[in-house]
């Protein structure tokens, strides 16, 4: 049985107010011929569907085209809500759609969606958890408390993603001797981040990979860069179009997932060529103007452009967006910048206090911030060298 694992579409998103949606309508095009090409049973998407709870009609309208396409062909969809995404938004009509092999996520009530299929190796389950947070899961607990118990009883409640996770995955019903497939919109504590995702504070959205052991694939959402965590087969498939420029030297691809008998998942991805690429550029202004620079390159690629000179250009970005009509940023490197960095930095050090700097170093060495106990230990340690 085969998978086209993709998530993070952000249908309506625009960046730098250039609207998204003409490339998002070809790259789904270009995941219909992959799906076809390869024979697959069944489109995952790990979340993010849209880029806003309440998305604009037109990006409603790009997702149902795709979806009405992929039922048309008989491929089948499997769907979960991310952080983006209204979940009951998402979840209207599953029921209707799931007569037509579209199977979506519901709002979360204590159990995730379990879907059967069945091919020559037997029985497969996908696995279907929407985002969640902590306060989600407290709140399904507590609900089931007080009708089974009252509004008296004390329990264990999850504070942590981690926790919040590991609970709804407890709660699954799993069979370890079938193939289990996970569909799922979290961070996985150890996955490298890009600058279009939204990030929790202190890395408090961090959730183990153990979490998932359970599961022969885990297909990932909410992280923008295509990796593995921990294992091969816990994957995140990335977002199919760049939206920073921090992922400008990304491949964008979509994850083939090959199930054949337990414990045998084979891997393979399908890269996807934009409408438009997403550049950075750099050079005197001359140089990026003259036409022995550009001539070679496509102009309508989507640009961060840095020029070099000292003085700024009067009117650059209108002048430049001339020969570059998608420019999207203009950014000067030159003494002047460097030198506003170095006070802006060196300003913002000064201000922080010694224990302020040293839970950032150990933020940024760990992904995840101090323990209480940990912050009193470095302040006493502090307290004895002064």
């Amino acid at each position: 049985m085969k998978f086209l694992h993709i998530s993070d579409l952000h249908l309506g998103k625009r960046i730098n107010e250039f609207s998204m949606l003409d490339d998002q309508i070809y790259i789904l095009n270009q995941i219909l011929e992959i799906a076809q090409e390869k024979q697959v049973d069944g489109v995952i998407i790990a979340g993010d569907i849209y880029d806003k709870p309440v998305p604009p009609a037109e990006a409603v309208k790009v997702f149902d085209q795709f979806l009405t396409r992929l039922a048309d062909r008989q491929v089948k969809v499997f769907a979960v809500s991310g952080n983006h995404d209204s979940p009951e938004r998402i979840a209207f009509g599953a029921q209707l759609m799931s007569g037509r092999g579209v199977y979506v996520s519901p709002v979360y009530d204590g159990a995730a969606a379990k879907i059967a299929l069945t091919d020559e190796y037997g029985e497969l389950y996908l696995h279907l958890l929407p985002f969640i947070k902590p306060a989600v899961v407290r709140h399904v607990l507590e609900k089931e408390a007080r009708k089974e118990h009252g509004a008296n009883r004390e329990m264990a409640l999850p504070e942590s993603y981690h926790d919040a996770v590991k609970t709804a995955v407890a709660r699954m019903e799993i069979d370890p001797q079938k193939r289990n497939l996970l569909v799922a919109h979290q961070f996985v504590t150890g996955a490298g981040r890009c600058d279009s995702e939204e990030v929790a504070v202190g890395g408090l959205d961090n959730v183990d990979a153990e979490v998932f052991d359970a599961f022969d694939y885990v297909a990932l959402g909410h992280i923008h860069s295509p990796q593995a965590v921990k294992r091969e087969t816990v994957r995140y498939c990335g977002t199919p179009l760049k939206y920073s420029f921090s992922e400008a030297d990304q491949v964008k691809a979509v994850v083939v997932i090959e199930c054949r008998e337990k414990g045998q998942v084979m891997l393979d991805t399908v890269p996807l060529v934009p409408l438009h690429d997403m550049r950075k550029i750099r050079g005197t202004y001359l140089e990026v103007t003259a036409r022995s620079y550009y001539q070679n390159s496509s102009t309508e690629d989507y640009l961060q452009i840095t020029l070099t000179d000292e003085e700024d250009v009067p009117d650059g970005l209108a002048k430049l967006r001339v020969i570059y009509p998608n420019l999207m940023q203009l950014a000067y490197d030159n003494s002047r910048t460097k030198q506003n960095q170095a006070v802006e930095m060196t300003e913002g050090v000064q201000q922080k206090s010694e224990l302020e700097l040293f839970a950032e170093f150990y933020e940024l060495q760990n992904n995840q911030p101090m323990s209480r106990e940990q912050t009193e230990f470095v302040r006493t340690l502090l307290e004895e060298l002064r």
